[in-house]
């Protein structure tokens, strides 16, 4: 009795031991559509990027957990390979890229989207049509009141809000906006897009820059509760801004370039093994990925948009 008794336990603590084994070795298993990852993405693509992760987890045995944060922290994270994957808008440097080289790894740049950097201002702001010129003179600090451009204008200072200081946005201000001159160093900063959504609207004299994505999709309810908050300014790419020639940042405008603050959106892709990441890479490239961007309001990589007239 007393051996039959052993002899239960030990079969007992051997199938206890392998299912032990097999869930450990299932929950470090990725392959292409299954399996867990963290990746990191710059928040101003936030909503975008869950969007594509609820559905690709929906369709495959996946999980992804996004780390949301500033482009600078998403490359660092990269860089120390504690993500195999992150969302930016650029690619890699070249002294980025050869630090993976350096280290045997050959990361893959993946252009998904194109995007727009939108300009809000307070709703009962009168003035809502601007040049860029007059955009850069005001990250430059060549103008500092709303009179300087629009002499009626009762609003006094320029309140410049940014989301973060080490964000994408703040880099495409120097980078593309900016350029040949330095940024003023009277902007502020504050952590999320959606904080420069609620400053802007309650400062009559701000100006926020944002990611587009953030109010562009009509079926979500927080970006449609966002608009009604603030209001997009129209952009031109004259010298002399009116309602003939300045756009705001709809599809149709990005895609034509007619809005002047564009910027390609990246999947970086560090996965020598091609799994999960390369997986979710590819998902979002596909054709039912990039209908989940259409759909947001950004413009996508790889597949047409339908050319709508617009009036006033």
């Amino acid at each position: 009795m007393r051996n039959l008794s052993l002899i239960i336990v030990a079969i007992f603590s051997i199938f206890l031991i392998s299912s032990c084994a097999k869930t450990k070795k299932d929950k470090n298993e990725n392959t292409i559509t299954s399996g867990y990852i963290k990746i990191a993405v710059d928040q101003t693509m936030q909503k975008v990027i869950q969007n594509e992760i609820d559905v690709f987890e929906g369709l495959y045995p996946a999980k992804i957990e996004p780390i949301f944060t500033t482009e600078t922290e998403a490359i660092e994270l990269l860089k120390k390979d504690s993500v195999r994957l992150i969302v930016t808008a650029r690619k890699l440097t070249e002294g980025e890229m050869n630090y993976f080289l350096d280290k045997k790894f050959q990361p893959k740049n993946v252009r998904i989207a194109i995007d727009g950097i939108a300009l809000i201002i307070h709703p009962q702001n009168p003035d809502s049509i601007i040049s860029a010129d007059n955009v850069k003179k005001i990250l430059t600090g060549e103008y500092t009141q709303w009179k300087e451009i629009f002499p009626g204008s009762k609003l006094g200072k320029i309140q410049v809000v940014f989301d973060n200081a080490k964000s994408s946005t703040v880099r495409y201000a120097i980078d593309s906006i900016c350029r040949d001159k330095p940024i003023s160093q009277n902007l502020s900063a504050l952590e999320l897009n959606e904080e420069v959504v609620d400053y802007v609207s309650k400062s009559p004299g701000a100006l926020g820059f944002i990611g587009v994505n953030l109010i562009s999709d009509d079926a979500d309810t927080t970006a449609i509760d966002f608009t009604k908050k603030i209001q997009v300014m129209r952009v031109s790419r004259e010298e002399l801004a009116d309602r003939y020639n300045s756009v705001q940042p709809y599809q149709y405008y990005i895609y034509t370039h007619e809005y002047p603050f564009v910027r390609d959106i990246y999947f970086i892709v560090n996965d020598p093994r091609g799994e999960l990441p390369k997986g979710f890479s590819r998902f979002v490239s596909s054709d039912k990925g990039q209908r989940i961007i259409k759909r947001s309001g950004l413009l996508p990589s790889t597949m047409p948009i339908s050319t709508v007239h617009i009036t006033d």
